[in-house]
């Protein structure tokens, strides 16, 4: 959903509008809201709450939906120990996961104006992992410190990636395939840190490694809460901002915005998102990559909304570790499995259709004004 303010009250509203737009008068403010942006929302919350239910009530035993909602409102239940400890935190974490990923994916790409400019292709997932991985393997830190050491390693990754495909500007496809290069030498030291530290703690790293929420809880949800509202106020600058990053640098210059400034807000917004994610859940493949470009498609705006991607988000982690709970019951298998099921096949599409199309679109931008 996009939202544009135009006025308020003292200065009378504009008597047209874009196509596809409605005006919501508030108090003080009027905003312009893309219609079909926000019936996709809409639509996307209605699902989200339908994979939230189903998720609470299938499992090894089945919980009628009367009594998930008494547990939800605190009310005695004897499906208390079932939905309240076991299956609401670990739901909890992968909603505020997939919908921190989605958000990145939304950012990263919008400010490389390419689809595959995603925090787990170009290396920012794969730089919190190896940092996690080595500070778990080798016992040099707790799991209460593991998120903020994955924030330090993908601003790492991602200041690298930044400074070696700079060139007098950001070139797209410089940035993605460095990227990518960044991202296969860090899972190489990650499975290097794997091989070299105890081999139980390493078993552990290696199913974190996957992007698994099989014991995720409440000790992980409240962190990754609390900083997603943190970042809250970051998010709707940057909703904002994004419009001014997808007009061409003269017109964004023109109009006073520093694009090199705005540019790197955004860019650093998505990877502490992204990382955090990744320290909470692991890092769940694809989901980044997936959910803006599909609510792009869904909503048909000009850039890619950020709301809808949070939500498609939280719905295809949701929906993933359900299937990955009950397809192979009583195996359990990881979340980033069927994600990178998903994933990689749309990954092969894009690649192809970039290439019949001639190739990925390359734009230079700015320096820091």
């Amino acid at each position: 959903m996009t939202f544009a303010p135009l006025t308020n009250r003292k200065q009378p509203a504009p008597r047209g509008r874009p196509a596809g737009h409605v005006v919501v008068r508030l108090r003080r403010a009027t905003f312009l809201v893309h219609r079909r942006a926000a019936t996709v929302a809409a639509v996307l919350g209605l699902l989200l709450g339908a994979g939230c239910l189903a998720y609470l009530c299938v499992g090894e035993s089945f919980v009628p939906p009367v009594e998930v909602a008494k547990v939800l409102l605190g009310r005695p239940s004897p499906d208390e120990l079932v939905v309240g400890t076991l299956r609401e935190p670990r739901m909890t974490v992968g909603l505020l996961a997939g919908a921190a990923f989605g958000v990145a994916g939304a950012l990263i790409q919008t400010v490389a104006r390419n689809p595959l400019a995603s925090p787990d292709i170009i290396g920012i997932s794969q730089g919190a992992s190896a940092l996690t991985v080595g500070a778990l393997t080798y016992g040099v830190a707790s799991y209460t410190v593991l998120p903020y050491l994955s924030v330090l390693g993908g601003i790492a990754a991602a200041a690298l990636v930044y400074v070696f495909a700079w060139r007098g500007g950001l070139h797209a496809a410089r940035f993605v395939l460095i990227g990518i290069g960044f991202a296969v030498a860090l899972r190489s030291v990650t499975t290097l840190f794997m091989t070299k530290g105890d081999y139980l703690v390493a078993q552990q790293a290696q199913i974190w490694m996957t992007g698994s929420l099989n014991g995720r809880g409440r000790a992980e949800a409240l962190p990754l809460a609390l900083t997603l509202l943190v970042l809250l106020p970051c998010v709707l600058w940057a909703a904002r901002a994004q419009r001014e990053v997808t007009l061409d640098d003269d017109t964004a210059t023109a109009l006073g915005t520093r694009l090199g400034h705005v540019r790197l807000g955004l860019v650093l917004l998505g990877v502490v998102l992204a990382s955090v994610a990744t320290g909470a859940a692991g890092p769940v493949d694809f989901v980044a990559l997936l959910a803006p470009q599909t609510a792009r498609r869904l909503t048909r705006t000009a850039q890619i909304p950020l709301l809808s991607s949070a939500l498609l988000g939280a719905l295809i982690v949701v929906v993933a570790d359900l299937l990955a709970r009950r397809l192979f019951a009583p195996t359990e298998l990881p979340v980033g499995v069927l994600t990178a099921a998903v994933g990689a096949p749309y990954l092969i599409w894009l690649l192809v259709r970039g290439h019949r199309t001639g190739g990925t679109r390359s734009v230079r931008t700015g320096g820091p004004s």
